[in-house]
């Protein structure tokens, strides 16, 4: 099993920046890919950026490229998001997710297919 808790939301003018971090616990010595996902009230669940296992690919949604930053630490085992221009449509509960997989490049964007979730932190962009 693994343990994962987001940490790192909140209130934020329109322009500003945020960083999530989730720290992961339990059998972490496994190797697995990372991603973020959101989930703004009545949409669905959507991909937001995911890091493989060992850093050599990284993926963001369209929406936020450029603006935000995924990274992972595999020593300390967490993995962060820098959120910078954030827009009143960033606004949702952001989970952190893991994988269990041994290939390098796969970090897929379907919520169903990552093991283990976070309990989510919230993140509101006011205008």
């Amino acid at each position: 099993q693994v343990q994962l808790v987001e940490s790192g939301g909140g209130l934020v003018q329109a322009g500003g920046s945020l960083r999530l971090s989730c720290a992961a616990s339990g059998r972490t010595f496994w190797s697995y890919a990372m991603a973020w996902f959101r989930q703004a009230p009545g949409k669905e669940r959507e991909f937001v950026a995911a890091r493989s296992w060992r850093g050599g690919s990284t993926y963001y949604t369209d929406s936020v490229k450029g603006r935000f930053t995924i990274s992972r630490d595999n020593v300390k085992d967490t993995v962060d998001l820098q959120m910078n221009s954030l827009k009143p449509e960033d606004t949702a509960v952001y989970y952190c997710a893991a994988l269990v997989t041994s290939k390098d490049y796969y970090a897929p964007r379907t919520p169903m297919a990552y093991d283990y979730w976070g309990q989510g932190t919230q993140v509101t962009v006011s205008s």
